[in-house]
């Protein structure tokens, strides 16, 4: 038993002991949770002192997470009191110019990252979504839907575009359409585990996800030919169990994903470039002018696509804006709580003087 679940049964155990039951979330909905105990699904809220607590989003219990809760017989809400440990965490900025992170999904063994192979196939984005993938703690495994549309030769022309820019990822071809590769999927979905879909609207997530669990469950809308896009038939994020075991995730489709204090995730995407880091003549070297950059060689000579180049700069320059502003945030979050708790004790003080 390793630290992190040694630590987590600790917890389960001690909230089972003074009378709570350890449940799942399987969704949210403004403020209202869907908890998921013994195959059944119950309606929870949190604690107003859970809710006074919450300093960000992140406090709030999020979709995969286990937490541990009072139930109430009738039509009573189950009573949320803490959220057990997080063994992963997928995580991206939340939209717009607020610095803050937004929880996608918890406790995931895979992040299946899906494109379709119309016009939503993008090897940029797919270098962005594979980033934000690898920091979740969970394995990325990459799926390009949609086989039916092309032809063999096709297939191998993309399989090649994608294994240069996914070493580190595992990737599957697969149609829903026609079944294509899908006990393949099935396969990497044990009876313990959960998986988490993720990618733009119109990649097909709802539609596999609709195959995976044998019925029709999840809504889903044809793509407009012109630009493959669809509508987001998926409005909220949900966990749902298999028949044969497991969990899969589902998630709205993503326009954008912001990153997310990834720390090493970016050079883990792009380990082709950090190995050629490694042999530049300078330890600093920014790769831009310096004498002796072998990444700069390796784009002259034709080894390293350019376009590459400039997707792992853009994805470097945003990880560090976002991991220094998210250090000020913190700092000024702390000061705030800092002086809050001062004037609180000597609010104390004071009633206690008086007396």
């Amino acid at each position: 038993m390793n630290e992190f679940t040694a630590k987590f049964e600790n917890e389960k155990k001690e909230w089972e002991s003074k009378g709570f039951s350890v449940a799942r979330i399987a969704a949210e909905h403004k403020g209202r949770y869907s908890i998921l105990l013994d195959e059944q699904f119950l309606s929870a809220e949190i604690t107003g002192k859970m809710m006074f607590a919450a300093e960000t989003r992140k406090d709030y219990p999020a979709v995969g997470d286990w937490v541990a809760a009072q139930l109430y017989e009738g039509d009573s809400p189950a009573i949320i009191h803490h959220v057990l440990p997080r063994r992963t965490v997928l995580s991206r900025k939340s939209s717009g110019r607020e610095i803050e992170e937004q929880i996608i999904a918890t406790n995931m063994d895979i992040v299946f990252v899906v494109q379709g192979l119309d016009n939503n196939y993008n090897l940029r984005r797919l270098e962005r979504f594979l980033v934000v993938a690898s920091q979740s703690g969970a394995v990325p495994i990459i799926l390009l839907s949609k086989t039916d549309l092309l032809t063999e030769e096709q297939l191998k022309t993309i399989l090649h575009e994608v294994q240069t820019i996914s070493e580190n990822a595992q990737t599957i071809f697969y149609s829903a359409k026609t079944l294509y590769h899908l006990d393949e999927i099935k396969k990497l979905i044990s009876k313990d585990s959960t998986v988490c879909f993720i990618g733009s609207s119109g990649a097909g997530k709802s539609t596999l996800i609709n195959r995976l669990i044998g019925r029709e469950k999840l809504h889903t809308q044809e793509v407009r030919e012109d630009d493959s896009r669809g509508k987001h038939t998926t409005t909220h994020r949900e966990l749902i169990p298999l028949e044969s075991g497991g969990c899969v995730i589902d998630t709205p489709g993503l326009r954008e994903i912001g990153l997310w204090e990834v720390g090493s995730s970016v050079e883990e995407t792009f380990p082709d470039i950090a190995e050629l880091s490694l042999q530049c003549k300078f330890t600093d070297c920014t790769h831009a002018h310096e004498p002796g950059c072998a990444v700069q060689s390796a784009i002259e000579d034709g080894y390293l696509d350019p376009e590459r180049y400039e997707s792992f700069l853009k994805l470097k320059k945003e990880a560090e804006f976002i991991e220094s502003k998210s250090s000020v945030t913190k700092q000024q979050e702390r000061k705030a709580r800092e002086k809050k708790l001062g004037k609180d004790i000597k609010a104390i003080l004071k009633m206690k003087g008086k007396k």
